[in-house]
């Protein structure tokens, strides 16, 4: 048996993540020892290897939660599609890095960008979702997508770029900030009512895209100014606890 600190170490996430997937029901202990501290044995550091497995694919927490309490998950179906997604990573990665090697050793210049096409990830990972089931969230944006025009969802998107655009002016202050946290409280009403049920959780993964993806931190910053996104994603991180 391994205490809650221990399991930290050994999966690489935090105590308080441990303790949140405990709170909702995704990953309870084992056991406790006799003053009350989680205990965690093989069997949940296989089921936290299992959801860590689907967040890679970027799947909520309930949808996880679902897929593996589901009894017809095959978990060695689910290991075998990570591999070709973590093979397919280091494939492009052996890329950049080939493509670095030869601008530094050769003089000449090369036009090369194939190293940068990220295609064939980006289509096995949308594959891998289709499979493991579309997200409720994804199921709530398709449904109110399908019977809006190009025009309102034109204005829908322009509404939210006007909010990226208040989060800009106030982006030399703190995003823990009272200013800051209500924007993120409206970003959040915004995207439910417009987009899909926004919890905390599909809240803070956006905000770890406003920052990960080049595609939205250049929309973000164009509308806000340079650094909007970043100030957007820290006051989210704050505003969700993390």
């Amino acid at each position: 048996m391994f205490t809650v600190n221990e399991a930290s170490k050994i999966a690489g996430i935090s105590v308080r993540t441990l303790q949140y997937y405990d709170k909702i029901g995704l990953l309870p202990p084992s056991g406790f020892t006799d003053s009350g501290y989680r205990l965690y044995d093989e069997n949940s550091l296989e089921r936290l290897q299992t959801i860590l497995l689907f967040r890679e694919l970027e799947f909520p927490l309930k949808e996880i939660k679902k897929i593996i309490e589901n009894p017809d998950f095959d978990r060695e179906k689910a290991l075998s599609d990570q591999i070709n997604l973590l093979k397919l990573r280091r494939e492009q990665i052996d890329s950049l890095i080939s493509l670095a090697e030869k601008l530094i050793n050769k003089e000449e210049k090369i036009l090369d960008f194939s190293a940068f096409d990220k295609t064939k990830l980006k289509e096995y990972e949308a594959e891998a979702k289709e499979k493991w089931g579309k997200t409720s969230a994804f199921k709530e944006f398709e449904s109110k997508n399908e019977v809006r025009s190009d025009d309102e969802n034109s204005f829908i998107a322009g509404g939210m770029m006007k909010i990226f655009e208040e989060f800009g002016k106030i982006s030399g202050g703190s995003p823990k900030s009272e200013e800051a946290q209500k924007l993120v409280e409206k970003l959040q009403g915004f995207i439910s009512e417009n987009y899909y049920s926004c919890t905390d959780e599909i809240l803070f993964g956006l905000g770890q895209m406003y920052v990960s993806d080049e595609r939205f931190t250049e929309n973000i910053d164009k509308a806000g100014g340079k650094g909007t996104a970043e100030f957007v994603s820290k006051a989210i991180a704050a505003f969700c606890g993390k």
